[in-house]
């Protein structure tokens, strides 16, 4: 007897007449079969031949023979705006504690005079502050309602903080009005 379905020629073996496109040079080829695909998350691999790119993020090489900048090389300094908004932040951050002036003061004090003189000023108050809510909470223990006093304080550093702010925003030094000096 015949069989009703007769094998079929391999697709790459498929003469054009016959309605199916042959594959296209370049286009990647079916594995063959009984081969696994590769696990899920494999990152694509490229072509033969092909250069290797870097990973997203990476900041893009010197040309070749360029010579780089010596290790520690002052950075660019700051124009007028980036001077104004990290002198902001520097005081503003008081809002959230002495962390953000002391970051900001240890980062551009080398790129902006005027940065770095407002961020100290600022780190400055921020660490009278805390001495003050540390003197409160030990004050605390013995008599309760001393606690209370945290409370004011927090409010008034985040008063001086604000105008310390509005202050550098108009191009102005701020001072403090009372400030230890520890940092010099």
């Amino acid at each position: 007897m015949s069989d009703p379905n007769p094998p079929q020629p391999p697709a790459d073996d498929v003469p054009p007449s016959s309605g199916q496109v042959p594959p296209q040079h370049g286009s990647p080829t079916p594995p063959p079969y009984g081969t696994q695909p590769p696990p899920y998350g494999t990152p694509p691999q490229a072509p033969y031949g092909t250069p290797p790119q870097a990973p997203y993020g990476t900041p893009p090489q010197a040309p070749y023979g360029a010579t780089p900048p010596p290790y520690g090389a002052p950075a660019a300094p700051l124009d007028d705006a980036q001077t104004r908004q990290w002198a902001g932040l520097a005081h503003l951050g008081g809002i959230l504690g002495f962390l953000p002036s002391l970051i900001i003061w240890l980062v551009y004090r080398e790129r902006s005079a005027f940065v770095g003189q407002e961020a100290r000023k600022a780190l400055n108050f921020q660490l009278t502050v805390l001495i003050g809510y540390v003197a409160s909470s030990v004050l605390a223990g013995i008599v309760p309602f001393i606690g209370l006093l945290a409370f004011p304080l927090w409010i008034i550093a985040v008063i001086f903080s604000v105008q310390g702010y509005q202050a550098v925003q108009r191009g102005q030094a701020y001072t403090y009005p009372f400030t230890l000096d520890l940092i010099k």
